[in-house]
């Protein structure tokens, strides 16, 4: 299709100055191509400041070419970012993803540019924002240039996503296929019995809010046999289509978008953006809606389901952080954990495993120095590993660690046990 706008990659980000603030599109439709091209100009710029949640795909921000080139500060912290972000070139800003379009509409964090990939535009002139609307519509609508990679492979989705061609600068046509993740083939006996444990909070008519992972996949295995599903959540994966197909999530209880699937991003395989491509059943929405705490309240049953680095025995959790060193970041726990607690019926959840891979507790006596707490003591809930579920909601200090401790690997639990007297037998 041809319009005056299209141009090469090389020439779009030559628009791009020194000393820009620049948003990229992220999760799977991380516009790499567009990145890497603005990476080759790494010798004439200086200090351009790349803004951004989880990136995926082949990028490496932390080549040292780059590094008196581009700041990233990043609002969500990924595989392929960590290194930067926990250097001299990079950081972390801690928010609610609910409230980051806040920051560019309050110029709190003016965007310059905005470089995102959509899909080819239709008869009408409308691309969409495909795999990921969250925080780039409120990118699109208020940076001044925008710079899109038209990507026939990216999904055209339903929802609050679509852009037309003359909101659009520079339009940079190159198919390309979105980056992949399969979070069920990543899963071990600790996680498969996560997945039983917390299945068994989940009642019929509930609306399922899913975090980032293997454990969110496998507790969608195991409700096959559940009815009347409603489905509002920040992120889905491949694990929502075979209940969606069985009808298991029909999304006849909710209150609010009856019928529809929302999410805000998705993170999957190519048959999940096949799935969602042109289907009417799933609306891709803005991420300050979609993960507003009075939006998600709304709802009955929402079951808040979401993960953990570790939690201290008062009930803390720190899910961003190892010490000092940033691994993520806040996201949207606290917005469904808080909507969930305030639902009707609603289960705010932890789910964890109970040691590390290298076989360290997760649950500590205390969180480790410089670590970040993302869930309070206040918000959290149901906790849950593969040895049981306990609910903390009410209970005192006391009280809180013992029934952690109950749920801890059996290797620590004398350890644990000590910690508790150490603190609470004075």
């Amino acid at each position: 299709m041809e319009y005056e706008k299209n141009m090469s990659a090389e020439d779009a980000v030559k628009f791009i100055r020194s000393g820009n603030r620049v948003f990229v599109h992220g999760s799977a439709a991380t516009p790499v191509y567009i990145i890497k091209a603005l990476q080759k100009r790494h010798a004439e710029l200086e200090n351009v400041e790349l803004v951004s949640i989880s990136t995926l795909g082949d990028i490496n921000f932390n080549d040292p070419l780059y590094r008196n080139s581009f700041f990233l500060n990043s609002l969500f912290v990924s595989e392929n970012s960590r290194a930067i972000v926990n250097s001299e070139h990079g950081d972390y800003v801690p928010i609610f993803l609910s409230q980051i379009p806040q920051l560019f509409k309050e110029n709190i964090l003016p965007l310059d540019v905005a470089i995102v990939q959509v899909s080819p535009p239709d008869a009408h002139g409308y691309c969409s924002l495909g795999t990921s609307v969250d925080i780039a519509r409120a990118a699109v609508d208020l940076a001044p240039y925008v710079i899109a990679q038209v990507n026939s492979k990216m999904p055209r989705t339903h929802g609050d996503g679509f852009i037309h061609v003359n909101k659009i600068n520079s339009m940079v046509w190159k198919d390309a296929e979105l980056p992949e993740m399969d979070y069920g083939s990543q899963s071990n006996d600790a996680v498969l019995q996560i997945g039983q444990n917390v299945a068994s909070l989940i009642d019929d008519g509930a609306t399922l809010q899913l975090g980032i992972g293997a454990i969110p996949d496998q507790v969608l295995k195991n409700l096959s046999n559940h009815k009347y599903l409603g489905l509002h959540t920040e992120m889905l994966s491949d694990g929502v289509m075979p209940l969606i197909e069985k009808g298991v999530i029909d999304n006849s209880r909710k209150k609010i978008n009856a019928g529809r699937s929302v999410t805000s991003f998705m993170i999957g395989t190519k048959k999940l953006y096949e799935f969602v491509n042109d289907n009417p059943a799933i609306r891709v929405m803005d991420i300050s809606y979609v993960n507003d705490t009075s939006v998600i309240r709304r709802n009955p049953k929402v079951m808040a389901i979401n993960s953990a680095i570790e939690i201290d025995l008062t009930g803390q959790v720190c899910a961003d952080s190892m010490g000092i060193f940033q691994y993520s970041g806040i996201g949207g726990q606290m917005d469904f954990m808080r909507g969930a607690s305030l639902s009707e019926g609603g289960k705010p959840i932890i789910a964890l495993p109970s040691v590390t891979s290298k076989g360290f507790s997760r649950i500590v006596p205390y969180l480790k120095k410089g670590a970040g707490v993302v869930t309070t003591r206040g918000h959290v809930h149901w906790v849950v590993t593969e040895y049981g579920l306990v609910n903390l909601f009410g209970k005192n200090l006391k009280q809180r660690a013992q029934e952690l401790i109950k749920i801890a690997h059996p290797v620590h639990r004398e350890s644990l046990d000590k910690a508790f007297h150490n603190r609470f037998s004075k």
